[in-house]
This record gives C-alpha cells, structure tokens and sequence, in this order.
C-alpha cells in the first residue's frame, strides 16, 4: 500500500512494508523522494518525520539537479551516442535497402530508407533494448545461480525516476532503458540489487550486508552510475 505526502513543492512516496525502521531515499535520476515506513506509522508522523529531514532532502535532490545532463538527441550525422559507456559518433546511411545497426569501432551505424527523427530514435532505442535484454540475461542467470532463486519476468522499459525496480512476489524484475547507456558493471549491479529485494524489501543494515557479501565494492559501482551523464529529461521535483 501507497500513500504521496506533499512538503510544498516536494512529492513524497510512502510505501508501506514489515519493517521496523523508517527508510529515507533519494534517488536518481529525478531526485524522487522515497519513505518505507512500518505498516501501523500514521501518516502524521511521517509527516514530521520528513519534515525534520527536508534540509537533507533538499541538499540530495540540489547535488542531482547540478549533474551532468545530455542535450536532447536530434540523430544528426557525428551526433555523440552513447553504447555500455563507451561515446560513439552517429552515421546515417539513408536509403538503405534493409534497416539496422551496426556498431564499428568508434561509429553507431544506422540504416534506414528515410531519417526522419522519429525512425531514427525508435530504430536506435530497439537496439539500446536487444543489447539491454541480452546483457541483462546473462546477469540475471548469474545471480539466479548465486542465489538459488528464480527470476520469472524480466521487462525492459523507459523509467523516468528509477534505475529498476522489482515485484517480489511475482519474481519480476524491470529495467531501465538507459542503462544500455552505461557501464556493464552498472546493469550487473541494478540487477543484483533487484534480486536481493526479493529476500529484503528494504535498504537497512541486512541489505547492505548482502550487497557486501555479493558484490564488494558495489558503492563505487553506484557512485560510477549515478554520476554518469544522464539523459536529457525535464525535472519534477
């Protein structure tokens, strides 16, 4: 169960779980404001509970908001893009018999009959999805293997405010378009943290541990993530 508590011009996501603590989040790449709050806190003292933290808040949101950001995507010709973090200049060949991509050395190769805006993103976005879905497999049967469990769903989807997120009760993971953008290491790590929240729903000292016990030094994994430029997007904070 969820409830959206308003601080002014800040949304709050409350979500409710079994836990005994409070859970204060902010995260990338919007800023979004999240509580995990124990089931029977009224939403009054979450209120001053968030009240109390809006310095903090403000402070996270304002070091996400001063981050390197993409300008938005025309698809011209030598037009930087951006494959499993390494920079590649676009080239169109227009006319092509045949669409597709083809990725060769420093050059993300596009081929389409006409090029317009619009085909040329979708035809680029399917292959940032073909790329994602496979990689991302080959993570999810590591970790299924690692961790005796089983993945059922795996959905590959554009997320404005999240790098993945989870249903542990349906086993099904989703995943953020973007992160075919970034590092490997980073998908393996967005994977491994949505798995591990089949078995922790929270972020406290037990989910650390594991991520410890899982991956060492996944904090310099994120911090590689959540710095890296993001897409161009509006803000909603």
């Amino acid at each position: 169960m969820g409830k959206e508590l308003r601080l002014g011009e800040i949304s709050v996501d409350v979500v409710f779980k079994d836990i005994k603590n409070v859970h204060l989040g902010v995260y990338p790449p919007t800023g979004r404001v999240r509580i995990s709050a124990p089931e029977r806190m009224s939403l009054d003292t979450i209120r001053l509970f968030a009240i109390g933290k809006l310095g903090w808040i403000k402070a996270q949101q304002r070091k996400l908001q001063a981050q390197d950001r993409e300008t938005p995507r025309e698809f011209l010709e030598r037009e930087s893009h951006y494959l499993w973090g390494k920079r590649y200049l676009l080239e169109i060949n227009e006319g092509a018999s045949a669409t597709g991509v083809d990725v060769e050395h420093q050059a993300i190769k596009l081929r389409v009959r006409s090029a317009s805006q619009k085909q040329l993103k979708e035809l680029l976005d399917n292959h940032y999805r073909a790329e994602l879905k496979k990689l991302a497999a080959t993570s999810v049967a590591k970790w299924e293997k690692r961790l005796g469990v089983k993945v059922e769903r795996l959905y590959v989807q554009k997320m404005k405010t999240m790098w993945g997120s989870c249903n542990p009760a349906r086993r099904t993971i989703r995943l953020n378009l973007e992160l075919a953008k970034k590092l490997p290491e980073c998908l393996d790590y967005v994977v491994l943290h949505e798995i591990l929240h089949f078995f922790v729903q929270d972020h406290g000292e037990k989910f650390q541990a594991l991520m410890d016990q899982h991956m060492p030094g996944w904090p310099t994994t994120r911090r590689k993530l959540n710095e890296a430029p993001l897409a161009h997007t509006d803000w909603t904070l």
